[in-house]
């Protein structure tokens, strides 16, 4: 007698499924899109930062193995601190000193350039005054460290105030309008100084060369003051009675007896 047949066993096959109809392409460009993003971020980043971040990227780039070899540069995100700068290598630093330094002589350069056409135009408008004319050698436009000097040099006789007076002459009154309507446009701090010769003051009692040398400079500023000079613009009034000889060989020279208007440079202006 035959044992019972075991039924026939099935083999089931399972076939391996496409990944669709574009397969893993999508992973790519996501990947691509993700990558911009970031580059893009970064670039937003590198834009808002100081000078000295940017000058440390940009080291870094440029030389990343030097970079490193040196200080690191340290990158400190607080709440709101937008990443700050706490160290960087000697390239990085060098670079961002650089960047500053050339941005600060552009700046400089620039307004230079710009106190010296205001030079050249006061000169003009004080030639084209027929009656000013004669007054031109009287009358110092130049360029000095502190920026733009205007000095107006009395005569013996006085041009532009009475002698031991603070009485304003009219020819003073106009150049100062002048000065006044030329520098008034400028964003430039002004400060105006008073000098005397060294003949002793005599007169008034209680009253010398340093009370002379204030009440002629203070003068000096109403007029420009009321002729266009912004009030914010004058950032001193000083006297200095005779202590700052225009021609220390002659103390008694009448030229030491003058109004100086200084239009300072803003990067070295002091308040």
């Amino acid at each position: 007698m035959h044992p019972p047949s075991e039924p026939p066993r099935k083999v089931i096959r399972k076939k391996g499924r496409h990944g669709g109809h574009h397969g893993g392409a999508w992973k790519v460009a996501y990947a691509d899109f993700v990558t911009a993003m970031m580059a893009l971020f970064i670039v937003l980043w590198i834009v808002g930062q100081s000078n000295a971040i940017r000058g440390a990227v940009a080291a870094y780039f440029r030389d990343p193995s030097g970079f490193q070899k040196g200080s690191p540069s340290v990158l400190k995100g607080g709440a709101g601190s937008g990443g700050a700068l706490t160290s960087l290598s000697p390239q990085g630093a060098a670079g961002a000193a650089g960047a500053a330094g050339a941005e600060a002589a552009a700046k400089e350069q620039a307004e230079r350039t710009m106190l010296e056409a205001t030079a050249s135009s006061l000169r003009e408008k004080i030639h084209r005054e027929t009656h000013l004319a004669s007054l031109e050698n009287r009358i110092k436009i130049e360029l000095v460290d502190e920026g733009l000097r205007i000095q107006l040099l009395e005569t013996a006789q006085g041009v532009f105030f009475d002698v031991g007076s603070a009485a304003v002459k009219p020819a003073a009154r106009e150049v100062l309008g002048i000065i006044a309507q030329e520098v008034g446009g400028l964003p430039n701090d002004v400060a105006v100084e008073g000098h005397t010769d060294t003949r002793p003051y005599v007169g008034a009692l209680n009253y010398s060369n340093w009370e002379l040398s204030a009440d002629r400079a203070n003068a000096a500023r109403r007029i420009l003051a009321s002729s266009g000079l912004r009030s914010e613009q004058i950032a001193q009034v000083v006297a200095y009675a005779d202590r700052h000889l225009a021609n220390r060989a002659d103390p008694l020279d009448a030229a030491n007896r003058r109004i100086s208007i200084i239009v300072r440079f803003q990067s070295k202006a002091r308040r």
